[in-house]
């Protein structure tokens, strides 16, 4: 009998989702540099090179770094030998190797973000996976411009909130996941944000998703995390409603083997309806 390695079966172990939240202190800078020197390929290097500011040139460098390290460790290649290509919207995808994966040969997709001084990377076999991170010290200015991209319905959501850090989380919370969300499809702000729409509960957590035209059959799995204060993230990963993922968050660089939290992922939302 054949057996589909992918089927849902009994005592079958659950999707892990994998997130890790580097501070930029994490590497520090000669080490960041060292490791781009060794590991980046060439249009990442290009890339690097274009920054006028150090400081941004500095938070390139630890994001790239971490995403060829976590990859590295994850399927078994060295870093310097991971092939990374860019769709069309210029969302990074895992070339996988004509002879497969040393540590498995399921496709690997990851997700990265990074906002002032954090990167958040996201990474999951078998499925899409979205992520985004922001510092909640954004200007007025900001956070007005980013609710204008919203349906009205979350306008009125956001709108209801007491000014100040009430109202600047609501926006927040709902620009990570739709970030998060519009990542995972490799759209990134190709997406209007006010062709799709969430509603949440007022501390944490989503209620409904509404996709957009093109997604009105997706399930998705939504997780807010607050991983240190002050800094909001979001992750979106494609569901299979039969599979109960648990996702695990790391801090830091992923040199050793420091034990992430664990953190089981909320019922899927969206689909017909």
């Amino acid at each position: 009998m054949t057996v589909d390695p992918l089927a849902p079966a009994a005592g079958r172990a659950p999707v892990t989702v994998k997130v890790w939240l580097c501070p930029n202190e994490d590497l520090p800078h000669d080490m960041a540099a060292v490791l781009a020197g060794h590991w980046l390929d060439e249009h990442e290097r290009e890339i690097a090179a274009r920054f006028l500011f150090e400081r941004d040139r500095r938070q390139y460098l630890v994001a790239h770094a971490l995403v060829r390290r976590a990859l590295s460790v994850e399927v078994g290649l060295p870093e310097a030998e991971l092939v990374i290509w860019r769709s069309a919207h210029g969302r990074p995808f895992l070339q996988l190797p004509a002879e497969g994966l040393p540590r498995g040969g399921q496709e690997v997709d990851f997700n990265l973000s990074h906002a002032h001084g954090y990167n958040l990377l996201g990474m999951v076999r078998s499925r899409r996976i979205g992520v985004d991170v922001e510092r909640l010290d954004r200007s007025e200015q900001a956070l007005n411009t980013i609710v204008r991209t919203f349906t009205p319905q979350e306008q009125r959501w956001v709108a209801a909130a007491p000014r100040g850090r009430p109202r600047d989380r609501r926006v927040l919370r709902l620009w990570t996941l739709k970030e998060a969300y519009s990542k995972a499809r490799g759209l990134g702000l190709g997406l209007a944000f006010d062709t799709f729409s969430f509603t949440l509960a007022d501390d944490s957590g989503v209620r409904a998703f509404h996709g957009p035209e093109d997604d009105r059959d997706g399930h998705w799995r939504f997780v807010e995390l607050e991983p240190v204060p002050e800094i909001l993230a979001a992750v979106a990963v494609e569901a299979d409603p039969s599979q109960e993922p648990v996702l695990q968050l790391h801090h830091g660089f992923p040199w050793g083997r420091t034990v992430p939290r664990s953190v089981m992922l909320p019922a899927p939302v969206g689909g017909p309806g």
